[in-house]
């Protein structure tokens, strides 16, 4: 039980407004790569929200890339949260950054990418997660692991002697576009510092919440 009570106190840094990039982005880019410096565990990780037409559900996913002020992911169209995504376009992203004492969230609309953005992406991941894509029906049920490592194996042999393996037309990148994002660093006695962007128009408007 005491692992389940107990409280830190966050010491590492502090977030003022004179510290924030007046570009979310920017910042987030800053944050990212303090998080890839520090050697964080996969310091792209996301865990993405949706809410489609079951209720909210959350997953891990990687961001791939910034795009045009949007952040990149990529799914199988057929999965539960692809087609989540499809019934509804509200999502929220949180980069959890525990060992930094920081905190990303994002809230906005996914759409898909361009079919040649896809394309792009798919083309620079490795042979084993290209065929992978093609073997697993993603979200649905298998009745066994060898099950799955069955329908690999004909999927390898399917596409053996092909140089470049296709990509699934179910499968491609989203784009989430923010409406807010939230910069949270954690601080003594929790008073955290929370510094939030909200879109307006053209420009954001920056908005420090109490904790």
């Amino acid at each position: 039980m005491d692992s389940v009570t107990r409280h830190d106190d966050y010491a590492q840094g502090a977030l003022t407004e004179d510290d924030l990039d007046p570009d979310p982005f920017v910042q987030f880019a800053r944050w990212l790569g303090d998080a890839e410096a520090a050697q964080l565990p996969s310091p792209n990780a996301m865990v993405l929200t949706t809410t489609g037409e079951t209720g909210p559900t959350s997953r891990t996913v990687l961001l791939k890339d910034l795009v045009d002020g949007r952040f990149e992911f990529v799914t199988n169209g057929r999965s539960r949260k692809g087609r989540a995504l499809a019934a509804d376009a509200r999502v929220s992203l949180l980069f959890p950054w525990y060992g930094l004492e920081r905190q990303v969230l994002v809230d906005g609309i996914a759409t898909a990418a361009p079919a040649e953005l896809s394309d792009r992406y798919w083309a620079g991941r490795p042979r084993g997660s290209q065929l992978a894509a093609w073997a697993s029906d993603q979200s649905q049920p298998i009745p066994s692991r060898g099950a799955l490592e069955e329908r690999m194996r004909e999927v390898e042999e399917r596409f053996l002697g092909t140089a470049a393996v296709p990509r699934p037309p179910h499968w491609g990148a989203w784009l989430v576009q923010p409406s807010r994002v939230e910069f949270w660093q954690g601080r003594p006695s929790r008073l955290h510092d929370r510094l939030v962007f909200s879109r307006r128009d053209a420009g954001w408007r920056i908005e420090r919440l109490q904790p």
